[in-house]
């Protein structure tokens, strides 16, 4: 899997990646990075990429013609590229999104920066567009890491054991059950004695119920719709 990042700021976002399960992916070639900053195709003489917006309004937007050039530039050696753009103004990224996008060979995230991008870029690129909730950031750069990671989790060989993403909340309709590990007793708090005792039948039940209670509180309407298809209290 390939990921191209087109933003303002690629240091934000290659940090990231100096890490952990991610930095492993990249060591084995199951994904790999790279950047393009509209900055670099500006041209203005000052290398400027934002300006006020029509009809007034506070802040500034990401002008067209550095991004244009930019995406062009990605399209043009990447035909196939499937390109993403960040916004609030969008539909929810969900999980099922993230294992779909996980077969795509080259994802190319677009990052807006002060009040956002010209809408016509949009038009002219976007393969999808996606928010990653109901709030408002400095920049897209966190959103397009928040999908690459999860993206990336659903590419094979990238997780140590591929059995865990069967078991995640939001790969059914139920969230996951609560985790324990050691020590079995911490501050007086110990997990449930099921848990300890190796029946993995019991253990499953347990989870099961564990999970719709989990869900019932923190997803309400999840609940009401996982328990309309598959159970009932």
């Amino acid at each position: 899997m390939r990921y191209t990042f087109v933003t303002l700021f690629p240091n934000i976002i290659e940090s990231y990646f100096s890490d952990t399960i991610l930095k492993r992916a990249i060591e084995k070639d199951l994904i790999s990075l790279d950047f393009v900053s509209p900055r670099d195709f500006s041209t203005n003489k000052h290398k400027k990429t934002d300006d006020t917006a029509f009809g007034g309004g506070a802040g500034m937007l990401m002008t067209p013609q550095p991004l244009y050039d930019a995406l062009s530039s990605v399209k043009e050696a990447s035909p196939d590229a499937h390109f993403v753009f960040l916004t609030p103004v969008a539909k929810p990224f969900v999980q099922n999104d993230a294992k779909r996008l996980a077969k795509k060979e080259h994802i190319v995230f677009v990052s807006g920066r002060y009040e956002g991008i010209d809408e016509r870029i949009i038009e002219l690129f976007a393969d999808e567009v996606f928010s990653i909730g109901d709030y408002i950031l400095t920049g897209g750069e966190l959103a397009s890491m928040v999908l690459c990671d999860a993206i990336s989790r659903n590419v094979e060989g990238v997780l140590g054991n591929s059995e865990s993403l069967a078991e995640e909340s939001f790969e059914g309709w139920l969230l996951e059950a609560p985790s324990f590990t050691k020590p079995q007793n911490f501050h007086n708090l110990t997990p449930p004695k099921e848990f300890l005792k190796g029946n993995h039948s019991k253990i499953r039940s347990l989870k099961f119920a564990l999970s719709k209670s989990k869900t019932k509180y923190f997803a309400p309407e999840r609940y009401k719709r996982a328990k309309s298809l598959f159970f009932t209290d």
